[in-house]
């Protein structure tokens, strides 16, 4: 049975029909890994996967990446699946998840390449806010004049962990073996597929060889760039969608929600095939 899709945006976005029953089909994997290559951002509206069947449909997408359940506790989660949620009774450090109200790519501060997608589950909504935004980096670059998109190309930019929680924690209020993780990138990252994107967000310190000031205007007026009306899509969770992004090509942020809103979301990450260059 072919998949249903529905195109949300130009630049981003589209709703899938799938029937469950597909999931661990040898072809599936294959068909959404082109749909995210064209529209980025997967919705397959209140579908209601299982723990077990998100991490089979994950699998399916290439290697999955495990994380230390560092954030929050969860006694209902799978054994890989890691638990996103402000409830004050099962979070353990959250300024990483406040750290998330603003746009970011995961894994720039790490070593290894970042994760190649995400896959999100929503398990309880918040009544107001708790909805999930995503920018397209790639169309933000293509849409950029020839002169910056040649200036841009010849930059390098820090990402830290500091930066990426700058405006919820100061340093000392971190993880000393986390604080100071962080890696420099290109601020233009050249895939091996020709494209390329924007490699900006809150992980985002400074422009190496420029001064501070100058240096993080011009990441803020990249970021307010990239988040334009034409390059995002804000999802509007209802209880069991399911959302896959591609985490490479997108930055993405949640709307602020109150910790005792019953938030909880359940995520799954393919692991990343490239690194950032």
């Amino acid at each position: 049975m072919d998949l249903q899709v529905e195109r949300i945006k130009p630049a981003l976005g589209a709703r899938i029909g799938l029937d469950r029953a597909r999931i661990g089909e040898a072809q599936l994997g294959e068909q959404l890994l082109a749909l995210l290559d064209e529209h980025k951002v997967l919705v397959f509206p209140r579908i209601g996967l299982s723990d077990a069947e998100q991490l089979a449909l994950t699998e399916s997408l290439g290697a999955r990446q495990t994380f230390p359940k560092l954030v929050a506790e969860d006694d209902d989660a799978a054994e890989g699946v890691y638990t996103i949620t402000l409830d004050p009774k099962s979070i353990l450090e959250p300024e990483y998840i406040l750290g998330t109200f603003f746009w970011h790519m995961d894994g720039l501060t790490m070593q290894p390449p970042p994760p190649k997608a995400t896959v999100l589950t929503a398990r309880r909504v918040a009544s107001k806010g708790g909805q999930t935004e995503f920018a397209n980096v790639q169309a933000a670059y293509e849409g950029l004049s020839a002169e910056e998109k040649a200036e841009f190309e010849a930059l390098r930019v820090m990402h830290t962990v500091t930066a990426s929680v700058r405006e919820v924690a100061a340093p000392e209020e971190l993880d000393p073996k986390r604080r100071d993780l962080r890696h420099e990138h290109p601020l233009v990252w050249k895939r091996k597929n020709g494209r390329k994107s924007l490699v900006v967000g809150y992980t985002a310190d400074y422009v190496v060889g420029q001064t501070k000031a100058e240096g993080r205007a011009l990441l803020a007026r990249l970021l307010e760039w990239t988040a334009q009306p034409a390059f995002t899509y804000r999802h509007h969770w209802q209880e069991g969608d399911l959302v896959i992004w591609d985490n490479t090509a997108t930055l993405h942020r949640v709307i602020p929600y109150a910790p005792d809103s019953g938030r909880k979301m359940h995520r799954t990450s393919v692991a990343g095939l490239e690194a950032v260059g």
